[in-house]
């Protein structure tokens, strides 16, 4: 028999926050001088000719059971490289922890987040004052259209020097994006021979300069509301022999591209719901003609936006994850023909031809209007090395009667589902059906999960659905079954930044909000 968990209860809601000013104590602009001259003999990272100078103690400083203050006690060096991986503010309060940090902060490697700061004023005096070098610096795209002169001071910068990371981001709260947007400032490229990561936003790139340059270290690239040509797209990730991720997020000025690259490993295509006109260029066709060591494709498109997006894939032979497939505009090539799946009713699609299947895939999202259970045992045969399936669907359909249909194929479909994660579940007839096939035929099945809506999951709710799902007949005695309403706001899709294309499995929520949760074991 079958033991249900404890009754759910709802998540204790935790208290606000102190802001970070009242928890430093201390004010940013406070800390930062208001002239550019150094401070009266710094002691300096190469003192005495050795840069891992130990120095001794400041007095009075607590510690353990010694007495001594073991990380003041470490080198400038390993210190600089700790607080470069703060949030601007912690690092600039850093200064005030004892004398033996109060130089640090102006020689440690910058992360400087201009957005984490209330004035442009603030900005151009830490970067007047700080002696570099140059971790990571991020602005807001309008000060672009804004403050060119600027932004280009702050670019030129000495502070920046061999810069790592430029990330040029767009506020949410910013409204319709520019169909003209401003040339990114040429100071910005002075960093192509030592930038690791760039983010580039609402910005133009010029021919001219963009076919010019050269990115020997670049590992990931994001382009998001950038107008550029073809040509010079492809003259950029030919420049990135070590290009690794490449987010490409409402790229207009062409309409299809080729992607060639022996490096990248995930990429990530889609487009914004920002209010653009529809006259402009936009892309509509992606083509990956050759990745061997391409793992993740990531497809996101809001469904109101109405600008859609052809994925095609001749050659990816090491190809994982897959998602999220849109029903709206869904057109996809997978693997030189492999399968084709295109638009059916405009509400619902269809696999053809998937005579090979994709064997490499092991993880996939797809984003359905109509819950049906032969469109996804149609992504089975063509995947059939599933591990893990997230599905969304806004309606139940028909009754997903499965028993007769697919009782052959029941005994040659090879299922090797180890999660499955369904949202919008209410437990009506057409999603049990659909749940049940799985409950008694996934046989290496380990997790499945429901995800749904608020104040739905009750003691009575799961009693019924302990029976109707027939839990206790499932085929993997391992399996666990949860019911949640903690429901994932982003679609399956956490793709916030480039840096989260180098996620395993980039559709598995850990942002979830508040709500009860209960499961069967």
């Amino acid at each position: 028999m079958e033991a249900l968990a404890a009754a759910p209860r709802r998540a204790k809601r935790r208290k606000p926050e102190a802001s970070s000013e009242q928890e430093g104590g201390a004010n940013i602009s406070s800390l930062v001088p208001t002239t550019s001259a150094p401070e009266s003999n710094p002691p300096s990272p190469g003192a005495g000719g050795d840069e891992s100078h130990i120095q001794d103690p400041p007095p009075g400083a607590g510690g353990e059971e010694d007495g001594v203050d073991r990380i003041s006690l470490l080198p400038d060096a390993i210190l600089g490289e700790v607080i470069s991986l703060l949030p601007t503010k912690d690092a600039a309060r850093t200064r005030i922890l004892a004398t033996r940090w109060r130089h640090l902060w102006s020689s440690a490697p910058l992360n400087l987040d201009g957005g984490d700061l209330r004035t442009i004023d603030v900005v151009s005096r830490i970067l007047s004052s700080h002696r570099g070098p140059g971790r990571r610096f991020r602005f807001p795209a309008q000060r672009l259209s804004y403050h060119p002169a600027t932004v280009d001071a702050w670019l030129r910068s000495s502070a920046l020097d061999n810069l790592q990371e430029i990330d040029c981001w767009i506020p949410f709260i910013w409204g319709p994006q520019e169909l003209q947007p401003p040339p990114l400032p040429a100071s910005a490229f002075r960093f192509s021979s030592c930038l690791c990561v760039a983010t580039l936003s609402q910005c133009h790139l010029s021919d001219d300069v963009a076919q010019a340059l050269q990115f020997p270290k670049l590992k990931k690239l994001a382009l998001q509301s950038v107008r550029i040509s073809e040509d010079s797209l492809h003259s950029i990730i030919a420049a990135s022999p070590v290009l690794e991720c490449l987010l490409l997020s409402t790229i207009f000025g062409f309409h299809c591209v080729r992607i060639n690259s022996a490096s990248l490993t995930s990429i990530g295509v889609g487009h914004a719901d920002d209010g653009y006109q529809t006259s402009a260029t936009f892309l509509e066709k992606f083509i990956i003609e050759d990745a061997p060591c391409l793992k993740r494709i990531l497809y996101h498109r809001p469904p109101q936006t109405g600008m859609p997006l052809q994925v095609s894939v001749i050659s990816a032979p090491n190809l994982e994850t897959l998602g999220c497939l849109n029903y709206t505009d869904y057109s996809m090539r997978l693997l030189a023909d492999t399968c084709f799946m295109q638009p059916y009713d405009m509400m619902e699609f269809r696999i053809i031809n998937s005579t090979t299947p994709a064997r490499t895939v092991k993880i996939l999202a797809v984003n359905t209007f109509i819950l049906s259970l032969d469109e996804i045992i149609d992504f089975m045969r063509c995947f059939p090395c599933l591990e893990k399936l997230y599905i969304q669907a806004y309606r139940g359909g028909d009754q997903n009667l499965w028993r007769r249909k697919n009782d052959n194929l029941i005994k040659c479909l090879d299922i090797r589902l180890k999660t499955v994660v369904l949202n919008n579940y209410r437990g009506i007839k057409s999603q049990v059906n659909f749940a049940t096939f799985f409950v008694l035929n996934a046989k290496m099945l380990e997790s499945m999960t429901f995800e749904c809506q608020r104040d739905s999951v009750t003691d009575r709710f799961l009693a019924e659905q302990h029976l109707l799902l027939q839990l206790e007949k499932r085929v993997s005695r391992c399996a666990r079954v949860y019911f949640t309403t903690k429901r994932c706001e982003h679609d399956f899709m956490h793709i916030n930044h480039v840096h989260d294309l180098s996620k395993t499995d980039p559709f598995e929520c850990d942002e979830k909000g508040a709500g009860v949760c209960a499961s069967f074991e």
